[in-house]
This record gives C-alpha cells, sequence and structure tokens, in this order.
C-alpha cells in the first residue's frame, strides 16, 4: 500500500525507554523488537516475518519487561514511555532454549538430508542458544509427504507451526487453503478436509515456500531430472533463463541481492553442460508484440475489455479456480516461458536440423507455478510438452553448487542465437509493472507511428499494491492498471464483476513484487530484496542498446521467416491458448 503522508501539523508520539541499559525514542506503538533493533540488538524469531502481520505464536522472542509478570513476545509487544526491558536475562534465555528443544522434540528434524539444511531459521537460532542435545523424550508424529503437486512438496513433520504459510496464503494471496486444525500435540497445518495440494484451488505460488521458517514446504526437486538429460548424448539439451534469474541468481550463490549476473549465469550452465543458453527475455519481447496486437484489435471490435494479461502461471490458475466468469478478459497469449517451449522444438529444430523429439528443452524461473504451467496439456505439440522441465532460481543455485564453480569469478559470456537477442523491454518483465511498461513502449509507437518522448512509464513502477495509468495515444486515451499479490488482483476483479472497470489493460502478477518475488527464487525474500532486485532490473535494461520490443532484429526476422504476422495463423497455433475453469475442490471418487 502507499505510504501515508503525515500533514505537518500532526505529531507523531515518541516514547523513551530502555532496553538492555541502552536508551531508545521511538515512536508509540513501536514493537519492542523494533525498537530493540534500533540500539543493535537483535532478538531472535521463528513466527514473525517482516512482511507478515505479527503474531506471537512461538514465543521464542520474549524478553522480561519491568513491572510486568509474565515474559512478553517483543514482536507484539508495544513500548511505553519510560519502559525498561530486558533481554538476555537468565529467565529470558532459559524460556527461548525450552521452546526450541521443545521444537526439535516434536517430528523429523534431519539437518543434513533438508532442503533447507544452512538455510533454515530453526537450525540458525538452534546454534545461537548453543543447544547441543534434546532434553525430551522426541515424539513423531508419522504423516506423509504431500507429493501430489507439480510444484511443491508439504512435508508436516517438520512443521513448527509457526503459521507463516496460513498468513501468506490467507492475507497476502487471498487463496487461504492451508490453516491450522487440532489442539495441543495433534495440532498440525493442513488444507481443506485434509486433502492434497493437487486437490484443492492451490495456485503453485509458492509464497508459502518462501515464508516458511524450516523445511516444511519446499520446491519439487527436478534436479536429478536435468543432470540426467545432460549425461545422454542422445539429447539436445537446452536453457532458457528468465528476466528475473539475472538478478536473483547470483544471491543464492552468495552475492549481496540485485547483483546483476547475466554473463556469469550463461558462463555456469555453458560449464554445466548445456548445448544452448538461450534468453526468456526474446519471447517476452515477442509476448509484447502478440499481446500488443490483441489489446489493439480488442479495442478496434468491441472485444472484451479491459484485457488482462496472461504471463503469470500462478495468476491464471487462480482466475481458473476463483473467477472463470471472468476468462473472457484474460489475454490468449501463451506466457514467455511457454512461447519459446513451442518455437523451441518448431522453428529452432528447423533452423538447427534436429528433430524435436531429441530436444529436451529445460527453464530457469523464479517460480515454483511455471512447474505446473508445463504439465498444462494445453502446452504440448507434437513432439510432446513444449517445455520439459522447470528448475527455480534454487534449484539452479543447487546444480551450480554441486558443479563446484566459482560463480562470482566466472567469465561473462552471451546468450546463444537465435534466442539470445533481446530488449530491455524483455528484462523489465520481472518487476510488477514491467509487462505494462513495455507493451505500452511497444503499443505506443505503433498505434502513433512517433517515437515515444520518454520511454519510462514511472506511473506503473514501483511496490504500491494497485497503480494506475493514462496514456494518450495520439488522442485515443487509454487506461492501464497493475496489481501484485493476489488480494490487490481480487479488487480489480470485483470491480469488473461490478461493471465499474473503465481499465482497457490490467497486468497481474501473482506474487508480490512481480517475478523477482517468485516462490522459486533465493529464500529470505522480503520486501527489501524484492526492492532491490527490481532496481537492479531497471539498471539492466537501461545497460541494453534496445529497449523495445518491436526494435527487437531477431523478432522482425522470426515473422518473416516463420510466423509471418502478430495474430496469424501460425501466432495463433503456437503462440496463444486457452483457459478453462477448474473447480475450488476436486472431488475423490
Amino acid at each position: 500500500m502507499a505510504a501515508v503522508q503525515l500533514k505537518p501539523e500532526q505529531e507523531v508520539a515518541m516514547a523513551t525507554l530502555t532496553i538492555d541499559g541502552h536508551s531508545v525514542t521511538v515512536p508509540e506503538g513501536t514493537t519492542v523488537l523494533e525498537a530493540a533493533k534500533k540500539v543493535g540488538i537483535t532478538i531472535p524469531t521463528l513466527c514473525h516475518h517482516p512482511d507478515l502481520p505479527p503474531q506471537g505464536i512461538c514465543r521464542l522472542c520474549v524478553v522480561e519487561v519491568e513491572g510486568s509478570f509474565l515474559l512478553q513476545t517483543a514482536c507484539t509487544y508495544p513500548v511505553k514511555d519510560g519502559m525498561k526491558v530486558r533481554t538476555n536475562s537468565p529467565l529470558v534465555r532459559e524460556s527461548r532454549r525450552t521452546t526450541v528443544e521443545l521444537m526439535l522434540a516434536r517430528g523429523d528434524h534431519n539437518c543434513p538430508t533438508c532442503p533447507r539444511n544452512q538455510n533454515c531459521e530453526l537450525q540458525t537460532v538452534a546454534e545461537s542458544l548453543g543447544i547441543r542435545e534434546i532434553p525430551f523424550q522426541v515424539l513423531r508424529h508419522p504423516r506423509p509427504k504431500d507429493m501430489s503437486s507439480a510444484s511443491i512438496v508439504r512435508d508436516p513433520e517438520k512443521c513448527i507451526l509457526c503459521r507463516r504459510c496460513v498468513a501468506v496464503c490467507q492475507e497476502v494471496q487471498g487463496v487461504g487453503i492451508l490453516f491450522p486444525v487440532g489442539r495441543g500435540f495433534a495440532t498440525e497445518i493442513t488444507t481443506p478436509l485434509d486433502r492434497n495440494l493437487s486437490e484443492v484451488a492451490c495456485v503453485n505460488c509458492g509464497q508459502c515456500v518462501l515464508v516458511c521458517p524450516v523445511g516444511a514446504i519446499y520446491e519439487k526437486d527436478d534436479t536429478n531430472r536435468v543432470w540426467e538429460a545432460l549425461a545422454d548424448p542422445s539429447k539436445v539439451v537446452i536453457v532458457q533463463t528468465a528476466p528475473a534469474v539475472r538478478v536473483s541468481i547470483g544471491e543464492e550463490l552468495g552475492l549481496p541481492p540485485g547483483s546483476i549476473t547475466t554473463g556469469k549465469l550463461v558462463s555456469a550452465l555453458r560449464e554445466m553442460g548445456f548445448d544452448k543458453v538461450f534468453d526468456t527475455d526474446f519471447t517476452a519481447d515477442l509476448t509484447i508484440i502478440e499481446e500488443g496486437h490483441e489489446l489493439l484489435q480488442r479495442m478496434k471490435t468491441g472485444g472484451t475489455l479491459p484485457m488482462l494479461t496472461s504471463c503469470s502461471p500462478g495468476w491464471i490458475k487462480f482466475i481458473e479456480h476463483y473467477y472463470p466468469e471472468l476468462l473472457d478478459h484474460v489475454s490468449t497469449c501463451k506466457s514467455p516461458q511457454q512461447m519459446f517451449g513451442a518455437l523451441a522444438k518448431t522453428y529452432y529444430a528447423q533452423k538447427a536440423g534436429i528433430d524435436p523429439k531429441d530436444i529436451y528443452s529445460v527453464s530457469v524461473m523464479p517460480c515454483t507455478a511455471k512447474k505446473f504451467e508445463c504439465t498444462r496439456e494445453e502446452m504440448c505439440g507434437e513432439s510432446g510438452p513444449d517445455v520439459d522441465v522447470v528448475l527455480t532460481t534454487r534449484e539452479l543455485g543447487r546444480m551450480i553448487r554441486q558443479m563446484g564453480l566459482d560463480f562470482a569469478n566466472l567469465p561473462e559470456s552471451d546468450y546463444d542465437d537465435p534466442f539470445g537477442i533481446s530488449t530491455g523491454a524483455g528484462v523489465i518483465f520481472g518487476a510488477t509493472g514491467g509487462v505494462m511498461e513495455a507493451a505500452l513502449r511497444t503499443v505506443y509507437e505503433v498505434v502513433t507511428g512517433k517515437t515515444l518522448p520518454s520511454i519510462d512509464f514511472h506511473p506503473v513502477r514501483g511496490l504500491e499494491a494497485i497503480k494506475e495509468a493514462d496514456v494518450d495515444l495520439d488522442g485515443v486515451k487509454v487506461k492501464v492498471a497493475v496489481a501484485h499479490g493476489l488480494s490487490n488482483a481480487k479488487v480489480l476483479l470485483e470491480q469488473i464483476k461490478r461493471g465499474e472497470s473503465d481499465y482497457h489493460f490490467i497486468e497481474i502478477m501473482c506474487c508480490p513484487g512481480g517475478c523477482i518475488g517468485g516462490g522459486g527464487q533465493p529464500i529470505p525474500t522480503t520486501m527489501e530484496t524484492r526492492a532491490k532486485r527490481i532496481r537492479a532490473t531497471y539498471e539492466a535494461d537501461r545497460s541494453l542498446p534496445l529497449r523495445k520490443s518491436h526494435e527487437n532484429p531477431a523478432i522482425k526476422k522470426l515473422y518473416s521467416e516463420f510466423l509471418k504476422e502478430p495474430l496469424g495463423e501460425k501466432s495463433h497455433e503456437l503462440l496463444h491458448t486457452t483457459y478453462r475453469r477448474r473447480p475450488l475442490f476436486q472431488q475423490r471418487i
């Protein structure tokens, strides 16, 4: 949401308190946890997450407050003037140790085999508290892993009941398919009627994965499938990398958030043995051509408006489950990943003289929902799935570590032709508002025949929940909106349902911040890291010689040699698709 600007006459009441002997003055209403950070004191937490409402559930952050009979949770307790707080007293330390020991005594916490090993908040806290043994009997509550989803695995035995996944699913995404049931030792986080993820209206967004502090929810690991393909001499293994990966893979491998590592990423993939390394930005540019012409066609012919973007698979599954009556508003364009997959096994196979059945197409995405997307029956051609397997940023990071590559010191390399030329418009697909800005850069010049006076559309940038702008296309007024996060998308969808929407074009990204905040990105991902990745995305855009999709020479060549024209017969066959109503709950037979 947009920050509230205080009027000059409004005064914020301040409170001065003492924390471990350090005096600090903060606005009233600040929590003890936040106040402690101001004086450099770190209070451990597990249920708390900076992007979620405080819960005070895990009781790890307890502190002593002078005059209070009970220990208080620092993440929820508001400061008061004159308050005295102790964060490291013997009583506090003992309470925290007992809390973590009890967590470790419940379920399966075999760290070396856990997908979050060495990046686990419970592991980190246990180490900081010096826990070397568990004084309680370890009790198991045997529950099978839920492997039913194409994207996400749930392991209930590793769950510590912090409820972060519940909060992000219900309050941030508005999906609400996770919630706690039971009491005491029998408490667990589950789905409606304890069904598998594949049987409920999960959209595979993976935001639950990003906020889980342990290994209770994680992406389905497809790295072995890729290793096997790379070792198969009969396969031509090609890979595409999404726009958001170039500003996040470095973070997964120890570099600062927002590091732009495009050339090193290409070098790493070549070292791993991929036959060709391509850029999804190429088909992001192609998406803009097709989607932009689709918008213009709808506006000219009285088609369904507003038109909604279709490149975010979590968002597509959401509208299929929750707003199927609005599917006519969704663009028929496939996502850039799937456009690439279709072209790889047709256009590229023809140019390279390769049997499409011998091509193994891999994509590296910031997104867990892309794993589901590539399995959709609509995304298969004559030679099988257009995209054979999807790796998240985290999975690629694991593979690079397994290779023993010194990523930071790899040389810079360029993508391969013909899918290696892209523009800044393709790069900014990774940030919320980027698809809209890329589309406006092209639509404006296609409609007006004039060069844009300014290529940067700042009104659609940033992390505000819903952004809107009016664009003058040489006398034709076009009103656009951008939403990221599904709770924000619901606001715009409800307007459309009520007949109150006057927009022509709406961009919706499933994940907060857009693809740079996707469910397959490095952990931790917070709004702070999202902002750094977004800044890097626009920096990468500014550095490129071409910044408009319609100026991409490789795209022009693709149309002249193969597709012929936007929205033409070949384009519709390969680059467009349909979506369908999905039930909220799958009945078991």
